[in-house]
């Protein structure tokens, strides 16, 4: 069961206009069956005989003489099932000759990988935000499972195969629970309405409440009702994107100072958001100066957050690390691995 519900919630386009041409196909056989039964009164077997030999132009013998009546539903059926084969068997052959049979089976591939999943997000939309979201998760090798319900956007997912992902409705629990909504970490709903962000984080959060929910809004007055629905934190595009736009003329220097850290190539330069659960144990209870991290691994702490949601900004040398803070780090790729070892590998 699970294998054909992969399938169905994860087909693309041409699969779906297969099943479209199998169901005309199925149709025009029970027109045509029913035609004859009624009109010539054969019995199931003759009529279904009559059915075939007529929708396939293959020219046997009839099994009785014909009436007017049979003659005119005979002629219809030949030429409406003209279209419709000719149609059905383009659908067939294209399903078969470009390899969207392959397809449905890599479908059934990708959902399994998806149950697999753990502590992963859970992408709703793959709108502008939603495929940047994409970007940065599949740059800094973050599980995630994308849902959308837009058939070209579908198309698109398909046949770039970079990311896992699911057909269907972000607001329906099912699809949620499909994307391994329990055992993820995250969500964003970066859907197009305000409306149906607000039912993902109050469905989300029903499903688990321990999910980090990150919403979407277009208006203002969105914002407050998506954070009362359980989202933890609401993003508005196009005020950011004013604001940075803004601070492009007023403050220019700092603004491509912070684009230089936050891209990826060329600078080298990163961020990087570390918790001291594993500090080593010989560092407990000791000072940031007692550690001289800057002359052991050339990294800078440039904030920390403490165990009651505090932030510190630059913290003083005689900070004390514990294993229930977290630390913001910038440095170089080579000093921010220096630091992780000196601070959780590093043994006396």
């Amino acid at each position: 069961m699970g294998s054909i519900n992969a399938i169905l919630t994860a087909r693309p386009i041409q699969v779906r206009r297969l099943y479209f041409a199998i169901l005309l196909i199925l149709a025009s056989m029970a027109l045509g069956i029913s035609g004859f039964v009624i009109i010539e009164d054969l019995n199931f077997v003759d009529a279904f005989y009559m059915t075939i030999i007529t929708v396939s132009t293959v020219g046997f013998g009839e099994v009785t003489k014909l009436s007017v009546e049979g003659k005119i539903f005979t002629a219809f059926l030949i030429i409406t099932n003209i279209g419709i084969f000719t149609y059905a068997l383009t659908i067939i052959a294209s399903f078969i000759i470009e390899g969207e049979f392959k397809n449905a089976f890599k479908n059934l591939r990708i959902y399994q990988r998806i149950m697999k999943l753990e502590n992963h997000t859970i992408i709703c939309g793959y709108g502008r935000n939603g495929f940047e979201v994409c970007k940065e998760l599949h740059d800094f090798k973050q599980p995630f499972v994308v849902i959308e319900i837009d058939d070209g956007k579908i198309e698109s997912l398909h046949t770039d195969n970079k990311y896992l992902f699911l057909e269907g409705d972000a607001t329906n629990d099912e699809i949620l629970k499909k994307a391994g909504i329990e055992k993820a970490k995250a969500l964003v709903s970066a859907l197009p309405k305000d409306a149906d962000n607000l039912y993902v984080a109050l469905t989300a959060k029903e499903l688990n409440p321990n999910l980090n929910v990150i919403c979407r809004a277009s208006e203002e007055v969105a914002e407050l009702r998506l954070k009362r629905a359980g989202a933890d934190h609401v993003v508005m595009p196009e005020k950011i994107g004013g604001s940075h736009m803004a601070k492009l003329i007023t403050k220019p220097d700092i603004i491509e100072f912070f684009k230089v850290l936050s891209t990826h190539g060329g600078a080298n330069i990163y961020f990087e958001e570390l918790e001291l659960s594993k500090l080593a144990d010989h560092h407990h209870l000791k000072t940031i100066k007692d550690l001289d991290i800057r002359k052991e691994t050339g990294a800078n702490i440039i904030g920390m957050k403490t165990p009651d949601g505090t932030y510190h900004v630059n913290p003083t040398p005689d900070t004390v690390l514990n294993p229930s803070c977290k630390l913001i780090v910038l440095g170089d790729g080579d000093q921010i691995t220096a630091f992780k070892s000196y601070i959780f590998e590093h043994q006396q």
